[in-house]
């Protein structure tokens, strides 16, 4: 009974459980419905769910059926209706097909008419916006045509604005055109196009730079020459009115006035003007030479387009190249002047165009680069200059380069160059120019000295005597009071080399103008110069003729008496060094002249010349001796050889007259005593090994003749017998041989008034063993004669006490 309930229990939850699903299926939405009939399916009871749904259903269908039976009367009264209202459609439907025919028909005309103005509207909006776009085409192409236009006339400058214009002004405003994109893509080739021509402009201008920085130089350096004229005449008088110019102002080439915002026109032919109409007239202006608007032009096209830096370096570059072969001398420079003033108008043209661009252009060159070019230009032709002087041997070629190297140091100074180191090198070349000078006067001094006739010079009147007296300072009351003619005691020589002294002064001094040297400093170059001359040029040249081989006395002596002269000169040149230099000798750096020992030097030498002369002269007699050693004859005169030889002294000495006094003296003193030297050998030598007593006395004739000559005086000034004690030594010995007085030499000797002081042992034993020698071959009998063997006896015993006092002498 409890089961049957259970089961009526768990029946009724099922029947509400499916009435729940099914209420949920009919209010839930057909895509939600699938998790409820999951739970039908779930369950154990889906056949009866079926069961119940089929029921609800067939109630569904039902009442379905019972609203359609209650509305049908309704639904056929609508449709009879329908029916009526389509008949009365169709009606209408015919009145409008009708009544829009016959609109269509009247209006056809107005459509044609309206869609005539709709045309004619749009036409006129068409034309208007044409128009429109026109107006802002036309200044475009306008532009572009005056661009053109510009290029073709190369105004690249102007060109180059225009396409400026175009490109930031009027472009952007029909940018969105095709042939505005056609130009837009030509812009970065015109502008190619100007840089390429400007460059090319700049390239020719370079080129024309090259090539007329010879003639710009030229121009600079004659106006400097001009001013340096003008102010010469100006030193010379006083000054009138007021302040000159500065140098700058009156050298200047170029216009330096420049707009800084544009570049200079193509028709602007200013840019060379010579400022000083008047020098335009006297040295042609360099504006007829080079146009600087190239480099103008192509300086601001690089600098608009933003490419300064690339001109300022090529331009630099460029101008680096042509420095280096302007600075490049010709090999064959030195051979003429004109080679050295083109060099230099070269360099001179090319700074005074740099200096130019410095001024008129704001960067393209600047300072340093200017100085820098100056300091490499300064140490090439410093040293071309070196090497090419060296080369010169004609001082005035090296004369006429210094002075065009001061013109063209000037004209670069004028334009503010340091030029210390070209007037630095100038005095290196004052050496080499002094150099030059003593090799010319070394020739000059040789001609006069082998030209003159070492005489002196005769004056047959006034007018003569007057213009020597005028070429060279000499004085001499006692030669003025003689009646014409009359002879001055020097020969032609000494007024040409004083002269030439002078000459060479000269010279010196003309290198020393320009110079920016002081006084004292050309004083000193002038006095140096001057002593080379004579202490080394005109001493080596007196050398020359006093050492020449076939130099004779009366040269020698007039060459004495020639220096002597000049040596008392040497205070007129100091005066005269003096008088052009403004420096007085006793300032404390002044340097002396050396003349005095140059001349003392020289006239020693002649001297000594005079002394080897008349010695060698001498020799040449003696060697005509003829003894006869071996005779036992005894003469009553001197050999004729040494007759001769007294009598060329006499007359040698009678030329010394004008010899100072010391000099004949030492000569007469210095003849006389080779002349003993020389009898003594010959009486000595070896070669005489026997010789007789006859021989002796022939030969004490002869030293008597000799000693005749030296009493008689031949030069003035000895002391009594001074001279003849030159024979003294010969005159003892033969008094000695000849007396036989042995006894008294030999007792006397050692003693301080001995007889026989001059004699040495040696010496009479020499000469006593030729004598014994001849009495033993000569008395072949002698041990036969009792006088004989006696005297031979004596010799021995002599000759043995002569080697005792040898001997004891040497111990």
């Amino acid at each position: 009974m409890e089961r049957g309930k259970m089961a009526e229990a768990e029946s009724l939850e099922t029947a509400a459980e499916h009435e729940r699903i099914l209420r949920e299926i009919e209010s839930t939405d057909t895509a939600c419905i699938g998790p409820t009939l999951r739970s039908v399916y779930d369950g154990e009871e889906h056949g009866r769910f079926m069961e119940k749904l089929e029921t609800r259903i067939r109630n569904h269908d039902r009442e379905i059926e019972k609203m359609c039976n209650f509305h049908y009367q309704g639904f056929v009264d609508s449709i009879t209706e329908l029916l009526k209202v389509r008949g009365e459609a169709q009606k209408l439907k015919n009145q409008v097909t009708d009544t829009n025919r016959k609109l269509q028909h009247e209006g056809k005309e107005l459509v044609i008419a309206m869609e005539e103005l709709k045309q004619c509207r749009l036409q006129q909006r068409n034309i208007s916006a044409t128009v429109d776009k026109l107006m802002l085409c036309l200044p475009v192409l306008e532009m572009y045509s005056k661009l053109r236009d510009q290029m073709k006339t190369k105004r690249h400058y102007p060109a180059l604005k225009t396409l400026e214009h175009l490109e930031h002004t009027y472009l952007p405003q029909v940018s969105h055109y095709r042939f505005c994109k056609v130009m837009v893509d030509n812009i970065p080739k015109l502008r190619e196009e100007i840089k390429d021509v400007s460059m090319s402009d700049l390239k020719d201008f370079l080129e024309s730079i090259r090539k007329h920085s010879d003639k710009i130089g030229e121009t600079a350096m004659k106006q400097a020459q001009q001013q340096r004229n003008l102010d010469n005449i100006v030193l010379q008088q006083p000054r009138i009115g007021s302040k000159r110019k500065s140098k700058k102002d009156t050298y200047i080439i170029f216009d330096t006035e420049i707009e800084s915002t544009s570049p200079k026109s193509e028709q602007d032919s200013g840019i060379l003007d010579v400022e000083d109409e008047e020098d335009d007239e006297e040295v042609p202006g360099a504006q007829d030479l080079v146009d600087f608007s190239p480099v103008y032009r192509c300086l601001h096209i690089y600098s608009v387009l933003g490419a300064r830096e690339t001109f300022e370096n090529y331009y630099r570059k460029q101008r680096r190249k042509q420095a280096r072969l302007v600075l490049q001398p010709p090999s064959n420079m030195h051979e003429t002047l004109d080679g050295y003033r083109k060099y230099f108008n070269q360099i001179v043209g090319f700074f005074v165009v740099e200096d130019h661009i410095l001024h008129t252009t704001q960067g393209l060159v600047n300072r340093a680069y200017i100085d820098e070019l100056w300091e490499m230009a300064l140490s090439k032709t410093i040293a071309a200059l070196r090497t090419h002087s060296s080369y010169c041997s004609d001082p005035n070629l090296v004369l006429d380069l210094k002075n065009l190297i001061v013109l063209f140091a000037d004209t670069l100074q004028v334009y503010g160059f340091p030029v210390n180191q070209l007037f630095d090198m100038l005095l290196e070349i004052r050496d080499q120019y002094s150099e030059t000078l003593l090799k010319k006067w070394a020739g000059i001094f040789r001609n006069i000295l082998d030209s003159d006739n070492y005489s002196p010079i005769p004056v047959t009147s006034e007018e003569v005597y007057k213009k020597v007296v005028g070429q060279f300072p000499f004085q001499d009351i006692e030669l003025e009071k003689q009646s014409f003619p009359k002879k001055f005691p020097f020969s032609e020589f000494v007024p040409k080399v004083y002269n030439q002294i002078k000459e060479f002064i000269y010279a010196c001094l003309k290198f020393s103008e320009d110079l920016h040297l002081s006084s004292t400093e050309v004083d000193d170059m002038i006095r140096k110069s001057t002593n080379l001359l004579l202490t080394r040029t005109l001493s080596n040249s007196l050398q020359n003729v006093i050492k020449r081989k076939n130099i004779g006395l009366t040269e020698l002596v007039q060459i004495i008496i020639n220096t002597t002269h000049l040596e008392k000169s040497c205070k007129y040149l100091e005066e005269f060094i003096t008088n052009i230099t403004n420096v007085l000798p006793e300032t404390v750096h002044t340097t002396k002249l050396y003349g005095t020992t140059t001349f003392k030097d020289a006239r020693h030498a002649a001297e000594e010349e005079i002394y080897t002369n008349l010695n060698q002269k001498i020799d040449q007699f003696l060697q005509l001796a003829d003894y006869d050693w071996m005779t036992g004859d005894l003469g009553n005169k001197a050999s004729d050889y040494l007759v001769d030889l007294i009598a060329f002294l006499r007359s040698t000495f009678a030329v010394f007259t004008h010899l100072p006094g010391k000099v004949a003296q030492t000569a007469c003193m210095s003849a006389c005593k080779h002349l003993a030297t020389s009898l003594m050998q010959l009486l000595l030598e070896a070669e005489v090994r026997q010789l007789t007593l006859g021989a002796l006395q022939q030969f004490n004739l002869d030293v008597r003749e000799c000693e005749q000559f030296a009493r008689s005086g031949p030069v003035p000034g000895f002391q009594e017998d001074t001279l003849q004690l030159a024979f003294i030594d010969l005159r003892q010995l033969l008094d000695l041989f000849i007396q036989w007085d042995w006894s008294t030499y030999l007792a006397d000797y050692g003693q301080p008034n001995c007889k026989y002081l001059r004699v040495n042992p040696v010496t009479a034993l020499t000469l006593l063993e030729k004598m014994k020698d001849t009495s033993r071959k000569n008395n072949m009998f002698a041990q036969f004669r009792k006088n004989e063997r006696d005297k031979q006896k004596l010799i021995d015993t002599v000759a043995k006490q002569l080697r005792g006092l040898i001997s004891s002498h040497h111990s």
